[in-house]
């Protein structure tokens, strides 16, 4: 196609912080909200579950089940993510949250351990999906000065949706107020509210400008960025542009061998990082609430009281160190946050396999682990969101999302179940110190490989596929100024 010239990149980057980002961060934030709010609920409910009056559903089962969402995830992830580059940001993230409407409100119809797999399998397929579309969607919405910092506090959202899953299983599994059989119910019900409410305000935010350039559509583009700079009163010189040729479709086949080839480095970077956070967290907190139940004697109704800090620490963690991501840098604070996390994961679990640590003990020592561990898992999701190609963005994201689960997440709770299940703290030390010399690993590759992308237009952290190689690079604008 004819090349174009578009300054709608470096105009996106100049914009002030505004009221009309915070309506696109809480609307496509609430992706993580509620994937939280799931993996919470489920997590929560896994005693309750066994119990015959309910599903009746072994420690094994349970496991199997975490695995089938994950699954659904890795499949939806790599759908929607090559559709959002294809077919828009806008139209994925309606579509792949309709999804997990239809799919969690199925769940709450389940009736048997063959139909729970399959509704948690199309929760997954939905929640997979919305990780690739709103990732690419928000990263090409937010100016580059400010990246790290929202795209960390936006993942961290997930552990706003655990903390309301852990409040909801404190009073939907208390047995004096609500039944048993019915309780669990209920809680995937609530879920489901909560997504339609935000299934309508996501109608307003506009299509990513960026994605609709790279199609041709710069007229389209430049009208949203106008109407963007009207809402927030923005005023000032027009930044220069930025010269490209558009380029619709990427095909898998070409896809692959830029990963492989000239992107070689940094698919070994995403890698690195996606899989060993993925292990991190799929295997332990999948199984939080069976460590509780089986070592600790904590009742079912009582799990959620020790979630809940645990939630708030991996909400905090992004919030707090957030902004040192765009100030120290990526490298640093990537490779810093990955191997304090393995290092204080294994500490607390040396002591707990010497049977030194209490319930409430072992839920400190998990928040402040899990403080930093949570940080650095949000920084994996940033790094594979702005490291490649504005053509190839989203399907990127869903690759590394899909393999990095794969290999880090699938195998995690079944595996981690049955441990539980046998009794032995040894066993689950090991398993668990797996997950935190994975973590070490991946700290040493981040600061080997790491991308300098800090404050950094999207554009020039990785050029566009169909960029003219006679342009200039991008620069950081300075913010424009208000009316």
């Amino acid at each position: 196609m004819a090349a174009i010239t578009s300054d709608v990149p470096a105009r996106l980057d100049r914009l002030p912080w505004s009221g009309w980002h915070w309506k696109v961060v809480i609307a496509l934030g609430v992706s993580w909200l509620l994937d939280g709010l799931e993996v919470t609920v489920v997590g929560a409910l896994g005693p309750t579950l066994g119990r015959d009056d309910t599903l009746g559903l072994s420690a094994g089962q349970i496991g199997w089940a975490a695995s089938a969402y994950i699954g659904g995830a890795v499949l939806g992830a790599l759908v929607f993510g090559r559709l959002a580059d294809h077919l828009g940001r806008k139209k994925m993230f309606m579509a792949t949250l309709a999804v997990y409407l239809v799919a969690t409100v199925l769940t709450a119809f389940s009736f048997n351990f063959a139909s729970f797999a399959l509704c948690r399998f199309l929760t997954g397929f939905g929640i997979g999906g919305e990780y690739a579309a709103i990732n690419s969607a928000i990263d090409e919405l937010i100016p580059a000065r400010v990246r790290g910092a929202v795209d960390l506090a936006v993942n961290g959202t997930f552990w706003i949706g655990a903390a309301l899953g852990a409040l909801l299983s404190i009073f939907l599994l208390d047995t004096s107020l609500v039944r048993a059989e019915l309780g669990w119910r209920l809680a995937f019900g609530l879920g489901a509210i909560l997504g339609f409410a935000i299934l309508l305000v996501r109608r307003h935010v506009p299509e990513s400008p960026r994605w609709l350039i790279r199609h041709g559509r710069t007229e389209e583009a430049r009208r949203i960025v106008e109407q963007i700079e009207k809402e927030i009163g923005v005023t000032g010189e027009v930044p220069a542009g930025l010269s490209m040729r558009a380029i619709p479709t990427v095909p898998w086949k070409e896809v692959l061998s830029l990963l492989l080839t000239r992107f070689r480095r940094r698919t070994i970077l995403g890698l690195s990082l996606m899989a060993s956070q993925a292990l991190f967290y799929n295997a332990i907190f999948f199984t939080y609430a069976l460590v509780l139940s089986r070592f600790y004697g904590v009742p079912d109704g009582r799990v959620g009281y020790y979630i809940f800090p645990f939630a708030i620490g991996n909400f905090l963690g992004p919030l707090v160190l957030g902004g040192l991501f765009d100030s120290v840098g990526r490298r640093r604070m990537i490779a810093g946050s990955y191997s304090v996390a393995g290092l204080a994961l294994l500490a607390t679990r040396y002591l707990f396999s010497r049977d030194a640590l209490t319930a409430t003990q072992l839920a400190l020592l998990w928040s402040g682990t899990f403080f930093v561990a949570s940080a650095a898992a949000s920084s994996a999701y940033l790094t594979v969101s702005e490291i490649f190609p504005v053509e190839m963005r989203a399907v990127a994201i869903s690759l590394f999302y899909a393999a990095g689960t794969a290999l880090g997440g699938l195998a995690g709770p079944p595996l981690y179940g049955a441990i539980i299940e046998s009794g032995s703290r040894e066993a689950l030390f090991g398993a668990y110190a797996l997950a935190a010399i994975l973590m070490i690993g991946a700290a040493l590759v981040a600061w080997w490989l790491g991308v300098d992308a800090e404050r950094k237009p999207l554009e020039e952290v990785c050029a566009p596929l169909g960029a003219d190689e006679a342009s200039p690079p991008a620069t950081n604008p300075a913010p424009a100024a208000r009316h």
